[in-house]
């Protein structure tokens, strides 16, 4: 087969889940298909590379993603406008478009139509009323557009069972095929812990929907529960960070918490995440986070929160790879005094931690992948 893959944000320029999944997807994809990748153009050189395989096609120069914490519209239309000359020069088998931000998907859409390609697109996150919240009454464009886009392709691709169950709830039950995210699960095995251990590790960008003053009021309300100093380390940065550093302050726990923003190295992080005995996502929305199976396969349980919009809750089996609790400081109190207290209970979370991590190896994900794939094309025929 020969497949594109389109999204604007290229990884390891950019380091989110998506951009993520995409790399290790296609890296492995590049050993039996032909591979391209169309986002923006990060790297220095030549606008078309080729690494591990893959065929890299910078359609635009770089623009900030982010515009005060939110995904920046502009540059959205920008990148799917740029990517209209640079798409059409080839043809494909399949084009695997990312759902968000949008606009890209109606460009694949239009390669399909004219040049007799499949597309597919995959899907992290359902919105739908929360974009009355993300933008006031402006939200309606945004709910327009993405139900839109969910008509698009006769396949899309939940990257979980949750987030199949919310397209249910917009109408679209036909042509879904979940494709979890993965972990290389033999790599992590081989990166080293980092020299200082943690009671907590948080990972992930610094914005509201996250919640990380949540975990830093948790973490000082544990303090007093247990007899051992806490610590806890947060790698990550964003708009919330300058606050999130003042609340800390605020709460007490300047002492307890170690802010490391931005990590370039990815073994830098597992490093920390493999020297921690718990891992926090208080994040109300996800799809499904690669950072919650990395620790899994680091051995490290999770605590994240229950919400309707909170797709973490499909990555993590409560009391058996680490505990759902409610959006609350002192739900995820209870849990966090639990883990760090009993080391027996600690031990039997960390190993079954591990074995989900296991069963998510990239190298299943991407039989998976090939599958819905094949099955897609069949359907054309």
């Amino acid at each position: 087969m020969k497949i594109a893959f389109v999204y604007d944000a290229v990884y390891p320029y950019e380091k989110g889940g998506a951009q993520k999944r995409i790399w290790e997807l296609a890296r492995r994809l590049a050993s039996n298909h032909e591979v391209h990748l169309y986002g923006m153009h990060y790297w220095d050189g030549p606008a078309r590379v080729v690494r591990e395989g893959v065929t890299l096609h910078g359609v635009c120069e770089p623009k900030e993603l982010y515009v005060d914490g939110r995904r920046s519209i502009p540059q959205a239309i920008y990148f799917a406008a740029h990517l209209v000359p640079s798409l059409f020069r080839e043809d494909f088998d399949i084009i695997d478009c990312q759902e968000f931000p949008y606009f890209p998907c109606f460009v694949s859409k239009s390669h399909e139509l004219f040049r007799d390609s499949t597309l597919v697109i995959t899907w992290y996150e359902v919105w739908d009323d929360y974009w009355y919240d993300y933008l006031g009454k402006k939200g309606i464009f945004g709910q327009i557009i993405e139900r839109a886009t969910m008509k698009l392709a006769d396949t899309v691709i939940p990257i979980s069972e949750y987030i199949e169950a919310d397209i249910h709830d917009l109408g679209r039950s036909e042509g879904l095929s979940v494709v979890e995210n993965g972990v290389d699960y033999d790599r992590l095995q081989s990166v080293s812990e980092a020299a200082t251990e943690w009671d907590v590790i948080y990972v992930g960008r610094l914005s509201e929907h996250k919640n990380v003053d949540l975990l830093l009021n948790a973490i000082a309300q544990a303090s007093g529960r247990v007899d051992t100093e806490l610590s806890c380390c947060i790698i990550g940065d964003g708009p919330e960070r300058e606050s999130l550093e003042e609340y800390a302050a605020e709460v007490g726990v300047t002492n307890h918490v170690e802010f490391l923003g931005f990590v370039e190295s990815d073994d830098e992080v597992i490093a920390n995440i493999k020297s921690a005995s718990v891992f926090i996502l208080p994040s109300i929305r996800e799809g499904f986070p690669n950072t919650i199976l990395e620790a899994n396969a680091c051995g490290v349980p999770s605590i994240v929160v229950d919400h309707e919009e909170n797709g973490s809750t499909a990555v993590v089996k409560d009391g058996v790879t680490g505990y759902i609790t409610d959006v609350s400081a002192e739900g995820i109190t209870d849990c966090l005094v639990d883990c760090i207290t009993d080391e027996e209970l600690l031990s039997d979370l960390s190993q079954a931690a591990k074995e989900f991590g296991r069963k998510h190896d990239w190298d299943v994900i991407v039989d998976e992948l090939e599958r819905v794939y094949s099955s897609a094309l069949q359907a054309e025929q």
